[in-house]
């Protein structure tokens, strides 16, 4: 076989497995509903958590920011890219989060190949949550460093971890968590996690994308939220998802992002922000400043939509927070609940290996400040429908 034969018998596999990807095209803006092969659909897929990717808020400042800065900044930031755009950028998001500096990337995913190779060496160890996302777990990769991964959320096991590291020598030690764990929707351990790094002398980095504009006073985070406010060392965050732009930042000390400046490779070899989206950026941080109305319906949605699924005896998992897992755990079951939810008018896509583990598949239902209890009935009825038209219910 050629590569071409070999790809092609794979993707049969996965096909035959429950496992193949089928990406839709959307043809509308994001929002509660959108247009999807011609049909209308309610979105229960999107992290527009707070309704912000399609805000007329936003959209005015993205396009102001065209007007007075063109639409791409023209090199990559270290050369002739940063735009004051892009330092008024970083400066509000340190406001915002109660840090001494951020430094903004292309994304989320960058931000953690951004802080990770630039401060860990050979020398050095890295504690990664069994769970973590694959950014940070592609992060870890780009090091030489020791690693060690210990079970999801169980801090005597990052003791143990940390004990190990110390009998290997390892001179700085980093321990990486996910805030908000986006498929299960559970919420780290941080403050005794950071109990134990103070114990042994670790650094203490935590993820949060899905903890941004959710967490926290007016979605602060995950810092913020259990205020940790120094002594957490560093802070990885989204502009992607509650934020309704593109983007990711790395927060903490004004010396960290000094250094990032001169070691980060996707700030020192990749275009950053377009003005566009930087305008949009800053006027989200604007309005989670000024007041948390979207924070406050997205975790009120959240609650009567996970209490109403549990009332009719689906298995929501150990969600704290609006991600919503519908647990069916047979990959082949949950494609064929998104399949029969799409043509009930319901856009909420199944969730198999490798993005969680074999026997775990599920329907991940993402609740939006957007919706509203009108839409989130409409969801329940058909859910409803369905798990009882296939037994689940």
């Amino acid at each position: 076989m050629n590569i071409y034969e070999e790809l092609t018998k794979e993707m049969k596999e996965l096909e035959e497995q429950g496992l193949l990807v089928n990406i839709r095209t959307l043809e509308s803006a994001q929002g509660a509903w959108l247009n999807m092969n011609g049909k209308k659909v309610l979105n229960m897929c999107s992290n527009n958590y707070l309704g912000f990717a399609n805000d007329e808020r936003l959209k005015k400042a993205s396009i102001k920011a065209i007007e007075e800065w063109g639409v791409g900044p023209g090199a990559v930031r270290s050369i002739a890219g940063t735009l004051t755009i892009h330092n008024t950028l970083e400066s509000e998001l340190a406001k915002f989060k109660h840090v001494e500096d951020t430094l903004v990337v292309q994304s989320g995913f960058n931000a953690n190949q951004a802080i990770i190779p630039a401060i860990m060496r050979s020398e050095d160890a890295i504690l990664s949550d069994e769970l973590n996302h694959a950014s940070i777990i592609d992060g870890v990769r780009l090091t030489k460093s020791k690693k060690y991964v210990w079970k999801h959320k169980d801090v005597k096991s990052l003791e143990e971890a940390l004990k190990k590291a110390d009998s290997e020598n390892a001179k700085r030690k980093l321990i990486i968590t996910d805030g908000v764990f986006s498929m299960d929707g559970d919420v780290a351990p941080l403050p005794e996690i950071c109990d134990v790094a103070e114990k042994y002398n670790a650094l203490v980095m935590v993820d949060d994308a899905h903890g941004e504009g959710v967490l926290g006073s007016n979605g602060r985070g995950i810092v913020d939220h259990f205020g940790l406010h120094g002594r957490v060392d560093i802070e990885v965050g989204t502009l992607s998802k509650a934020f309704g732009v593109v983007g990711g930042f790395v927060a903490g000390k004004k010396e960290l992002i000094k250094y990032l400046k001169q070691k980060a490779r996707p700030f020192l070899f990749s275009s950053s922000l377009s003005p566009a989206e930087s305008g949009a950026a800053l006027e989200a941080i604007k309005i989670l400043t000024e007041n948390d109305i979207e924070v406050k319906k997205l975790w009120d949605n959240g609650k009567y939509f996970q209490e109403k699924m549990r009332e009719m005896g689906f298995d929501t998992g150990e969600t704290v927070t609006p991600i919503t897992p519908v647990m069916l755990y047979e990959a082949k079951t949950a494609k064929k609940f998104s399949s029969r939810l799409y043509e009930e008018g319901i856009f909420a896509s199944a969730i198999g290996f490798p993005t969680v583990p074999k026997g775990k598949a599920r329907i991940r239902v993402m609740i939006s400040a957007a919706h509203s209890r009108e839409d989130l009935d409409f969801a329940l009825e058909k859910f409803k429908l369905i798990g009882k038209e296939l037994e689940i219910i």
